[in-house]
């Protein structure tokens, strides 16, 4: 009797899987799904950070800086691989298609995103592929010119390129340099011949050896030549002359108000980013911006920090997006 009582009242088959379900979800619940538990413990192998730009430049310096904080912060190496190209497409395109899980880390300059759209007829990725980890820095560009050349104003420059055409070097076609140049040409009058080199580092090296004679370059880069008397500065771009460049006047205490121009530093992650992770690669970018010598370092390139994230960096990136795309259709501004 006591058997027959038994069947008739135990769980039928489907009642027993679903309390064995049930009881799953329950456990997965307090213990967290895989994927909860590898973002809580991340990072457990090396991360890699994409600069998109040549070794030696300021981004690729910067990122080599905050990759040794992040690497003490976070008991994993940060390595800096350096995929240049195509105006920083080439690197952002492989960050945009790696897998979504932290150990892929795009740095770049704003240009890739708020230049390029304006410039290339086609983007090898698409602006929802990859979203901002933060907006860490910020320099201003430099106005430099070759040992060669003759003028020491920047009015004497101009009045020297209205007769005849100055080559002018830049990071690459869509860089800050290559669109400050437009800038300068149309708002002045000047006659300039645009020569596109692979970053920063070499397209100084070619107006020390007076290649070009011209550049309107990111200032970390260009302030060691200036600083050693082998290039000359005429102006800086920023709304404030630069503490390491002091008796260099601002394009705006020149009336060229319209070439202000500053070059933001960015970090991005593949647009599926776990925010767990994301979160905790901005505390370390955070913590490692407060640090003595990531402070000494940014002083020492005239980069200001940021630590920009969420809307406000968005929003920066935004402006300046909408402000460089009037900008390139104005000037005719093409890839050359």
């Amino acid at each position: 009797m006591t058997t027959d009582f038994m069947k008739k009242n135990a769980p039928s088959a489907s009642r027993r899987l679903a309390l064995a379900a049930a009881a799953c979800a329950a456990l997965s619940l307090a213990l967290g799904s895989p994927s909860a538990q590898a973002d809580a413990a991340y990072p457990t192998k090396p991360v890699k950070f994409i600069s998109n730009f040549p070794a030696g430049g300021p981004l690729d310096i910067l990122g080599r800086a905050l990759g040794d904080v992040l690497q003490k912060e976070l008991k994993q190496p940060f390595v800096v691989d350096n995929r240049p190209g195509a105006g920083g497409n080439i690197g952002a395109d492989l960050v945009a298609k790696s897998p979504a899980d932290g150990y892929t880390v795009l740095l770049s300059i704003d240009s890739t995103f708020t230049i390029n759209p304006h410039l290339y007829a086609s983007m090898p990725f698409a602006a929802k592929d990859l979203k901002p980890l933060m907006v860490f820095g910020s320099s201003g560009l430099s106005f430099g010119v070759a040992p060669s050349v003759k003028a020491r104003t920047l009015p004497d420059f101009v009045a020297q390129a209205k007769t005849e055409a100055a080559t002018f070097s830049s990071a690459g076609n869509g860089s800050p340099g290559h669109l400050a140049a437009e800038i300068f040409s149309n708002a002045t009058g000047a006659k300039i011949t645009h020569v596109p080199y692979k970053g920063n580092a070499p397209a100084v090296m070619a107006m020390l050896s007076s290649e070009v004679q011209a550049g309107i370059l990111a200032t970390p880069g260009l302030l060691p030549q200036v600083q050693a008397g082998k290039l000359r500065a005429l102006a800086v771009t920023g709304r404030q002359r630069s503490p390491l460049l002091p008796e260099v006047p601002t394009v705006g205490e020149l009336g060229l108000k319209d070439l202000e121009f500053e070059v933001l530093y960015l970090a991005m992650v593949p647009a599926a980013t776990p925010e767990p992770v994301m979160q905790t690669l901005r505390q370390s970018l955070q913590k490692a911006l407060a640090q003595p010598e990531i402070k000494s370092r940014l002083a020492s390139l005239d980069m200001v920090a940021l630590g920009e994230t969420g809307a406000p960096a968005a929003q920066r990136l935004a402006t300046n997006q909408a402000r460089y795309g009037r900008i390139v259709k104005v000037t005719g501004m093409k890839v050359d």
